[in-house]
């Protein structure tokens, strides 16, 4: 038997919102979308929880100390500032001044991942010169591996497509992103960029020859890029592939305790564990102090292949980050293996829908199954992924790095 198909629940003409974006240009769109009772009070939410002091997230509402130390990770800096230089210098006077924020900007914090524009910061790459967008995605590649560089393009890419298939590119493309750029690029001192949009938020910050990349958000619907060409690609399969296999090594014991809760929709989830926006994700936009209790099974009980399969999911999620700050950040991980929490939603069958989450006091991971926004399932299906990265007690955006230098805010 084969998996449902994304060709079967394409969103008809008929349906308001695409008729709505059809006939409207993104302001216009925006406006009447956000004009809705449920949007209004989504955007009051996520503008009450911007205007917290960051604190981070947290397992029981207590920030954990010395969890983060400065250090040489190896970083190429130099090519990174030059890289944003590059950029800043392709962009017009006034595109210049709408991309510059302070470092300590709560701006950092106001990404968001809806093809609603919920907030006009910084510059949307699409009304920027060609030049200006390859110099962005130079910028990009000196701060990133090569795959994770290509991932980001393809997530970018599948905006694309979406966009195409319902003839609406005007709405979603590959180019309409915010990117912003915080404080000064300098191979010495701390700085950052950040790209948020519909399926992505990139939040970069740079610190010497020390880079700290989260949170991030990836997701795709349909996961499937089906063009006819080279471009063609199916996205998030070895997050799925390695978290599947994780929990199916589980003991049949180990696997009742690690599902949280059998059904993706399930009865007994509080309200607070499931939204129309985020689903069963926790760690979404605007979510940067929420208290996150550890779920599931620990890794301690773990065999050695099982810890070796889940430093390998943890290792897939991660491979966006060059090779050295990778490899002090998976160090790091492998230190607290002990309190790393295995945690699942749905079955574990071949063909099951299903989320699940790691988490310890330096990382937590999310991946999920969702229903349709721009498809018409009603319920998960494996072609709508979202993956979500932060880095747990406060250095999410860098921050806990940034305490540690006396000088700074």
């Amino acid at each position: 038997m084969t998996m449902p198909d994304f060709r079967d629940y394409l969103v008809p003409d008929d349906n308001p919102r695409l008729q709505l974006a059809r006939r409207s240009d993104l302001r216009a769109y925006g406006e009447q979308m956000l004009a809705t009772p449920k949007a209004q009070a989504l955007k009051a939410q996520w503008q009450a929880m911007l205007d917290e002091t960051f604190r981070g997230i947290t397992s029981d509402g207590t920030v954990r100390s010395d969890l983060f130390q400065l250090q040489d990770e190896g970083f190429a800096v130099e090519a990174a500032v030059e890289a944003a230089q590059a950029f800043r210098a392709s962009l017009s006077e006034a595109q210049r001044e709408n991309i510059a924020f302070p470092l300590d900007a709560s701006a950092w914090r106001a990404w968001y991942n809806p093809e609603i524009p919920f907030n006009d910061l910084g510059l949307r790459l699409e009304d920027t010169a060609a030049t200006s967008q390859q110099a962005f995605l130079h910028l990009l590649r000196q701060c990133t591996s090569a795959r994770g560089c290509h991932k980001v393009q393809q997530v970018m890419d599948a905006n694309q497509f979406l966009g195409e298939m319902y003839e609406i590119t005007h709405i979603m493309n590959r180019w309409s992103f915010h990117v912003l750029l915080f404080g000064e690029p300098s191979p010495t001192q701390p700085w950052g960029w950040s790209l948020y949009g519909h399926h992505v938020a990139f939040c970069c910050f740079i610190l010497g020859r020390q880079l700290v990349i989260a949170p991030t958000f990836m997701g795709v619907e349909p996961n499937v890029i089906a063009r006819g060409d080279a471009r063609d690609a199916v996205l998030f399969t070895e997050e799925e592939r390695a978290g599947l296999a994780l929990m199916q090594s589980l003991t049949p014991e180990q696997q009742q305790r690690a599902t949280i809760y059998r059904l993706m929709e399930d009865p007994a989830m509080p309200p607070e564990r499931f939204n129309f926006a985020d689903q069963r994700h926790l760690g979404g936009a605007f979510q940067d102090n929420r208290i996150i209790p550890l779920e599931g099974v620990c890794a301690s009980e773990f065999t050695a292949q099982q810890r070796a399969t889940l430093m390998e999911t943890i290792a897939i999620f991660l491979d966006f980050l060059p090779d050295g700050p990778r490899e002090a950040r998976l160090q790091l991980i492998e230190r607290f293996m002990d309190e790393t929490w295995w945690s699942w939603i749905g079955g574990c069958g071949d063909r099951d829908v299903f989320y699940y989450r790691i988490q310890s006091p330096v990382v937590m991971l999310e991946f999920d199954h969702h229903s349709g926004m721009w498809l018409t399932n009603a319920h998960p299906e494996r072609f709508h992924i979202h993956t979500l990265t932060r880095i747990p007690n406060g250095n999410d955006y860098g921050k806990a790095l940034l305490k540690l230098l006396p000088h700074t805010l």
